[in-house]
């Protein structure tokens, strides 16, 4: 099996992603206060550790299916994968990096988040063609049946 099987789109996401985070890292070690979320305070405290821990346990949950289904050439419909197409990123994208930045006390993980769905967005469709062609009416009847199609 080939490691690219593994990473699908991930790789180019992570390369559309990386110059924002390391402009916006950097900004926010020179600029800290122009990113403070002030403070955080306790509720945000808690409501992001609640959430961060959710995504965490998303995206672990997505790297096992993909590392046991994909080397069997099976396409993954259960689990995260049958709420979203795919949870790996957006699990990241919305789950991680917003809910860790703001317990780090900045909203730059909201800004990454949105780049890296935006990346994901972009490059996912050709992932999708991929496996349409591998999978035919097996993919579409997953596409249907999926919870959040769009996202």
């Amino acid at each position: 099996m080939k490691l690219r099987q593994l990473l699908g789109s991930g790789e180019k996401i992570m390369l559309f992603t990386l110059p924002f985070v390391i402009i916006g890292v950097t900004l926010n070690i020179i600029l800290p206060s122009i990113f403070s979320v002030g403070g955080p305070s306790t509720l945000l405290q808690l409501v992001s550790l609640i959430i961060l821990i959710s995504g965490v346990a998303v995206w672990i949950w997505s790297v096992v299916l993909i590392l046991i289904k994909v080397p069997k050439n099976e396409l993954i419909t259960t689990g995260p994968y049958s709420v979203v197409k795919h949870p790996l990123y957006n699990g990241v994208a919305f789950l991680v990096l917003p809910w860790a930045g703001f317990i780090f006390n900045t909203w730059l993980g909201v800004a990454i988040g949105l780049m890296m769905y935006t990346g994901s967005r972009i490059f996912s469709p050709q992932e999708e063609i991929q496996l349409s062609d591998v999978f035919g009416a097996m993919w579409d009847e997953y596409c249907e049946n999926v919870m959040i199609p769009w996202l």
